[in-house]
């Protein structure tokens, strides 16, 4: 019997630092060195999600929103829907990026974990830093003007400029449901046809996965020996503080404030689908669960849960946003890299913006987190640090993703004058 992915990732986690610790920088077999076979595999591996990142944003988000323009447009309820999204995913963030200032995952014993990280010398730090020091609240607008590229082509081959690559299709997508057939028929055809097939490439890319993580983490493990897990242990520690902080205490403020119904009632409803979203750490595979917990055990309408839900699986990842930001401090605090406030805002809207733009992808947090090491200039190599804990967090943050949907639906429901939420 085929094991599991997760359970592969386990396993290759667990050789890796056994093989790593073992072979260590210098070990070879037949004059090949153990660390070289680990880094040509493991940029194999990143590079091969890299490539994923425009074809499938793209036509995941234009799939989604056509799927969106079937039920109606982007009215009242349409627009309740993006402000809570905006809104959640926003709060999220925010407690991720207080915790991680409070916690300091990436300091050990009052200095950068760079070193202790194998993360290269101090002049690489320097560089780094004097990079970082060029980004200031300009850079916020220049984002925004980044949501608007000259030309959307140029755009899709540079990672810093996704978040154009992100609106267009969001404008493709919208428009699209305004055509009349045939029109609109060969499109989503099309577009659907597409977004097939990048499913399955990412399947293949992801069955990769474990030989990837093997080859990353015991790079980083023959670099440091095992003293690279005393901080990503404190990393771990403030994302799960941060997500508990979210779904055990804002969630529930949300639903007895705004919806006015019981939490606790919420939370059992939607069990059944919180565990399979931690299980498969997949908000599109968890869906049709998700759709049927809101209906059946939240008394949500067919019309709000077809609209809010399928586009919550699209764009609102409150989890996600909250691990980015997280994810690129700790980093930078790993660096040595001092950040200001409008640095950390910068920080802060990226997150927001490619939580939404890569929802859709396997792993979608590590793309959005190289696109945003990308814009600081940060080494993408740091990002196989995290990679030792990802899947246990990719699940508790998946779950958060599908847990504050379902709050989207019953707060939207609420909103519309439906009286029958939550009150089996």
């Amino acid at each position: 019997m085929r094991l599991k992915l997760h359970w592969q990732i386990l396993i290759a986690l667990v050789l890796a630092v056994i093989v790593g610790w073992t072979a260590g920088s210098e070990g070879q077999f037949l004059g090949v060195r153990f660390y070289a076979v680990f880094d040509f595999v493991g940029t194999l591996f990143l590079n091969a999600l890299k490539m994923l990142i425009v074809p499938l944003v793209v036509s995941s988000i234009i799939v989604g929103i056509t799927g969106v323009g079937d039920h109606g447009s982007f009215g009242r309820m349409g627009l309740k829907t993006v402000v809570y999204y905006l809104t959640t995913s926003a709060l999220a963030i925010l407690v991720g990026l207080f915790l991680v200032n409070l916690m300091q995952p990436g300091i050990i014993d009052g200095a950068p974990a760079q070193e202790t990280l194998g993360l290269g010398s101090p002049e690489v730090a320097e560089e780094i830093a004097s990079k970082v020091e060029g980004k200031s609240a300009t850079d916020v607008v220049d984002v925004f003007k980044r949501m608007l590229p000259p030309n959307v082509f140029e755009a899709a081959t540079d990672n810093g400029q996704l978040l154009g690559v992100i609106v267009f299709s969001l404008l493709f997508g919208f428009f699209m449901t305004r055509l009349q057939p045939p029109h609109a028929d060969t499109l989503k055809h099309f577009w659907e046809g597409v977004f097939e097939v990048m499913m399955k490439i990412t399947d293949l890319v992801m069955k990769f996965a474990p030989i990837g993580v093997f080859a990353l983490v015991a790079k980083v493990v023959a670099d440091t020996g095992l003293e690279v897990f005393q901080s990503v242990a404190v990393f771990a520690l403030t994302v799960i503080l941060a997500l508990a902080i979210h779904v055990f205490i804002i969630m529930p403020l949300i639903l007895g404030l705004v919806a006015r119904v019981n939490p606790l009632r919420h939370y059992r409803a939607m069990a059944p689908a919180l565990l399979t979203a931690f299980s498969t750490a997949s908000s599109s595979a968890t869906l049709p669960l998700t759709m049927e917990c809101v209906e059946k055990n939240a008394g949500v309408s067919n019309r709000v849960t077809s609209f809010v839900l399928p586009l919550g699986a699209t764009i609102n990842m409150d989890g996600t946003a909250l691990y980015e930001c997280v994810a690129v401090i700790f980093i930078a605090q790993a660096f040595g890299v001092d950040l200001s406030f409008t640095q950390q805002l910068l920080i802060v809207v990226l997150a927001l913006l490619t939580s939404i733009g890569v929802a859709g992808i396997p792993s979608a947090s590590l793309v959005a987190i190289v696109v945003i090491l990308s814009v600081f200039g940060i080494p993408l190599e740091a990002i196989g640090l995290i990679y030792a804990v990802d899947r246990i967090l990719d699940m508790l943050r998946t779950s958060v993703n599908v847990f504050s949907d379902s709050c989207g639906a019953v707060v939207i429901a609420r909103t519309e004058g439906e009286t029958r939420v939550l009150q089996a």
